[in-house]
């Protein structure tokens, strides 16, 4: 449910498409160019006020190559085309690209990040690919109302990711038991902030998917519906969640995208009833605390997270339940590799800049961050048992792009062997 209870997600990953700031800022150096456009040819979004008469564009062609637990390797190429501000800041982010995977064959993408305003930003995504996969995504921040107290959020989407996994429930499900079916889903996810003082947040929100389950793209690990009975698993054959949401949020952080100092705590209630039009009555309650301390002038960052997820309710559908595994909870595991009523999860990270180094005239800072993911799924909190929980120590390698800008990538090791993922934004 971290996906599902935060206020504003992170784009859903199927396949690789957001991959394209790491490789370029990470991993490859080929020759890129810079040029100098009128900005009565770049029109609103690709260019707002912060920018000049003439909008400066990098633009760099790129090779694509990345792996992940459930997609395996892909490959590829795409061109980036960042369009700068007149404080030499990424004002939009555009990237085509095409690439090719053995499960879901040619992929053709346009991924892109606006920046506008400093009050408001949209990631729009765009991808189809030969076999299954597909994704339309659309997402929009707004905290330019009633005095910038005002947060508005909304995500739009429809995906289909043929790689999605299911083990079974609990913390012991078996690596012997995987399979494999298509998560296709269509919803959205609104919420409104207030802010309430200083330091505090007041959220409403509402959440609706509707998830079909279907076969998935890998072939050689047996279909959902072959390996569990439907009586086993709530949700096997689709089903619709529809809630409404209320967080109480505590921050003290110095930047909402790219923290180096403060504190976040959040608490959230989420109900789901059949009145709305969901599958079933079920609850979800999170909490969630993070720190960041900073030491020599923010060069070493030490962070934290602890967060607890309880689900309450008869027959609540797999994919609804509190779930651990992936690029922002346990990263030495594919998604959803854990299910159960609960979990608990600790992650520790020691965020370390290496240098900052200027790379096709945008400069970046190069981190590389050891770390730690702890945690587990339960019934309840207090059926916890120590051996239940995951270890899973790794290694972060990341490029930021002050103020909102973070490519990454996370080698994690649990017990099934390791796991690595390449996305934007840092994963708590």
């Amino acid at each position: 449910m971290i996906q599902t209870l935060a206020m504003f997600p992170s784009f859903h990953t199927p396949y690789p498409r957001l991959l394209l700031l790491v490789i370029l800022l990470l991993f490859t150096l080929p020759g890129g160019c810079t040029s100098y456009l009128p900005r009565e040819k770049l029109p609103f979004p690709l260019t707002g006020d912060a920018c000049d008469d003439q909008v400066k564009v990098v633009t760099v062609p790129l090779p694509v190559i990345a792996s992940s637990p459930n997609e395996g390797i892909t490959s590829g190429a795409l061109s980036a085309f960042l369009i700068h501000n007149r404080r030499d800041e990424i004002n939009t982010l555009l990237a085509p690209q095409v690439n090719t995977n053995r499960y879901f064959g040619v992929t053709t993408s346009l991924y892109g990040a606006f920046y506008p305003t400093p009050d408001r930003n949209m990631e729009v995504n765009l991808s189809q690919s030969t076999k299954v996969n597909h994704s339309y995504e659309f997402r929009i921040r707004d905290t330019s109302q009633l005095e910038n107290r005002l947060e508005l959020n909304a995500h739009l989407f429809k995906f289909s990711d043929g790689s999605a996994r299911f083990f079974g429930f609990q913390a012991k499900s078996p690596v012997q038991r995987e399979t494999n079916y298509a998560d296709d889903e269509v919803g959205f996810n609104l919420s409104a902030g207030y802010q309430l003082g200083r330091h505090f947040q007041l959220v409403l929100g509402e959440r609706y998917r509707n998830v079909s389950i279907r076969r998935g793209a890998v072939g050689k690990l047996p279909d959902i519906k072959e390996a569990f009975p439907a009586a086993a698993v709530p949700g096997i054959d689709g089903f619709v969640a529809h809630a409404a949401r209320l967080s109480i949020v505590y921050s003290t952080l110095d930047n909402r995208d790219t923290p180096s100092f403060g504190g976040y705590a959040r608490v959230t209630l989420e109900p789901s009833f059949k009145a709305l039009g969901g599958a079933a009555d079920y609850r979800h309650y999170e909490a969630e605390m993070k720190g960041y301390i900073p030491l020599d002038n923010a060069r070493y960052i030490s962070v934290f997270r602890l967060m607890y997820n309880q689900t309450l309710g008869g027959q609540v559908p797999f994919l609804e339940q509190s779930i651990l595994g992936g690029e922002t909870t346990l990263r030495g595991y594919g998604r959803n590799r854990f299910i159960d009523n609960s979990f608990f999860l600790c992650n520790l990270e020691e965020r370390i800049r290496l240098f900052r180094w200027e790379v096709f005239n945008v400069t970046a800072d190069w981190e590389i961050a050891p770390f730690i993911d702890l945690g587990a799924v339960m019934e309840s909190l207090d059926k916890a048992r120590t051996d239940n929980f995951e270890f899973n120590p790794g290694i972060g390698f990341r490029a930021i792009v002050r103020p909102n800008i973070v490519g990454r990538v996370d080698l994690g090791v649990g017990r099934d062997g390791p796991a690595i993922f390449v996305g934007l934004g840092y994963p708590f």
